[in-house]
């Protein structure tokens, strides 16, 4: 569909420029017209541009590059606009002018068009649901029938931001450990690399017997200098057969299962997973989102079958009749907390409060853990690279010495 930039005037008389796409010129003067512009300047995209603009936008749509940051500071803005009680139309074309990202303003400006011709705001997020997600397109929709969408954004934007604080907050945690691991590993590869085959030459046309280390070492490196591409090979086949065991039910499953069953990292995901759960069924709930469809959108942001699993099978029990503490409780998969302060907010009429105070809870823990097992990394990692660096230099000084005291 050809893409047309514009210049255009408002009813109150401001200038607006931006891009739409149309069957034709005309249709496109149509769309603007009954979007409240009066363009001035209509014209249609290079061909080269078109082509490069429309194949950056799937692509770029494909692979998610709008981030979750961009959509928060959108969803807030738009929700300031609409609760001034400027109308929807109008709030989406003025989000549409101050959004930078092409893709997320062709987005908008999309679902802009889609609500000026009649459609509900939520079924018009819906065909871009790779950007915004069933959470957001169900609160939406929820909002939108009981008209509190103002306040529904506004919830989205708090839990959009919430969401991007934690994953910052785990990234920013594991960047210095991650650092140490990159230059551990570049240190040892120009040990292997450069020194360890200039030493070996020292040792060469020596009739000497040398210690075990030394040739353990000089073996090693031998070995990593003329066969380092099998190495890779054993490596890069092993990550893949891994990964394509991984994709399969059967295999994701056990190796979810054992995730849990690690002694660290299966409480750090099961922390994580509660803080998700509880914080987006909370906030599903208090926007007026119905309990079963709730569920169902909450299994989709634990990522792990099992837990995706209990909850299958505690929404199952939901629909029955019963409560959710119940169903949950049953699973024998999440903390006794959980479902204590779930059954606890079930009876006071306060499940949501309590749901927040949940994951409030275990974001604390996640933020505890983490600097605790960076705290414990830090030494362990300096004393595995300390004690590579003493196996060279014990290696090399080891045949040294023999030497000189075979001179004595």
């Amino acid at each position: 569909m050809p893409i047309y930039s514009y210049k255009a005037l408002t009813a109150d008389g401001k200038t607006a420029t931006g891009i739409i796409d149309a069957e034709s010129l005309k249709l496109a003067r149509q769309k603007l017209r009954r979007s409240g512009y009066y363009p001035t300047e209509i014209s249609e995209e290079k061909e080269k541009k078109r082509r490069l603009l429309s194949t950056e936008i799937s692509l770029k749509t494909l692979m998610r590059q709008v981030g979750i940051q961009e959509v928060a500071v959108a969803t807030r803005q738009l929700a300031t606009l609409v609760g001034a009680g400027i109308p929807l139309v109008s709030s989406l074309t003025a989000l549409v002018e101050q959004v930078d990202n092409m893709v997320l303003k062709k987005v908008l400006s999309q679902i802009r068009e889609k609500v000026n011709e009649g459609s509900s705001f939520s079924n018009a997020l819906a065909e871009h649901r790779k950007i915004f997600g069933d959470l957001f397109i169900n609160m939406v929709r929820a909002g939108e029938q009981s008209g509190t969408l103002d306040i529904v954004l506004y919830r989205l934007a708090d839990f959009s931001e919430n969401q991007l604080a934690l994953r910052n907050k785990i990234r920013g945690t594991l960047a210095y450990p991650a650092i140490m691991l990159l230059v551990g590993l570049g240190i040892v590869s120009y040990l292997i690399t450069f020194v360890i085959p200039k030493v070996s030459k020292i040792f060469e046309g020596l009739e000497m017997s040398l210690p075990l280390v030394t040739q353990v070492l000089l073996g090693t490196a031998n070995a990593l200098k003329d066969f380092w591409w099998i190495f890779l090979l054993i490596l890069g086949g092993a990550i893949y057969l891994f990964k394509r065991w991984r994709d399969t039910p059967e295999g994701r499953e056990r190796f979810d299962a054992f995730v849990l069953r690690t002694p660290v990292a299966g409480k750090l995901v099961m922390k994580i997973a509660v803080s998700r759960f509880a914080r987006t069924l909370g906030t599903l709930l208090k926007s007026g989102v119905p309990v079963l469809v709730a569920m169902d959108i909450v299994k989709n942001v634990l990522n792990n079958r099992v837990l995706t699993k209990a909850v299958e099978t505690a929404r199952e029990s939901i629909s029955e009749g019963e409560g959710i503490s119940g169903p949950l409780k049953k699973c024998g998969v999440f903390p006794p907390l959980v479902h204590h302060m779930i059954t606890v907010g079930e009876q006071t009429g306060e499940l949501e409060d309590m749901l927040f105070r949940v994951s409030d809870a275990y974001e604390n823990e996640v933020e505890t853990t983490i600097s605790n097992l960076t705290a414990f990394l830090e030494p362990v990692m300096i004393l595995i690279m300390g004690g590579f660096v003493a196996f060279v230099v014990l290696s090399v000084l080891l045949p040294i010495l023999d030497m000189t005291q075979g001179l004595k």
